[in-house]
């Protein structure tokens, strides 16, 4: 009879313990299992559009950034973000913490491009000198700075 328990709870649990053990991680409907947080460093954020005035443009130009992982490991010094603003490339230091990035001073390269791209790249700047909140959701970014300015992007595959 002990044999007979033994089995039974045997194929009672090992069919819950391998079915609990085997759902993937994603924030889509389930069981509430919560999928990892993307970093904001050592990712190259594309920016998909830019909110400024209360108005939202679909960037132009492909504009992209990246934080140096140094941005979150030295609070003191920092570390670097680069990328390209749609026209110019850019380069700032960058200090990332928990929920926000102090942005330094932006240094671009010179160029004149379209309209549009300038567009972007203005808009983009104003992310610039000064300290922006970020919210990471699976693949995207969200930068709100002081100044209002509000940029989509989403992590290159």
């Amino acid at each position: 009879m002990d044999k007979q328990r033994f089995t039974l709870a045997v194929l009672t649990i090992v069919p819950l313990v391998v079915a609990c053990g085997s759902e993937k991680a994603t924030s889509g409907s389930g069981s509430g299992s919560v999928e990892e947080q993307r970093p904001v460093t050592g990712v190259d954020w594309q920016v998909q559009d830019i909110t400024t005035s209360g108005a939202t443009k679909k960037a132009q130009g492909n504009p992209h950034l990246t934080f140096d992982a140094a941005s979150a490991k030295n609070e003191k010094t920092g570390g670097k973000v680069g990328g390209r603003l749609g026209c110019n490339a850019v380069n700032a230091t960058a200090t990332v913490r928990t929920g926000h990035i102090t942005l330094g001073r932006p240094s671009t390269t010179r160029m004149m491009c379209d309209a549009s791209l300038m567009g972007t790249e203005r808009a983009l700047l104003g992310l610039f000198n000064g300290e922006v909140a970020y919210r990471v959701d699976q693949d995207t970014i969200t930068l709100t700075s002081e100044n209002g300015t509000i940029v989509h992007a989403r992590a290159a595959k």
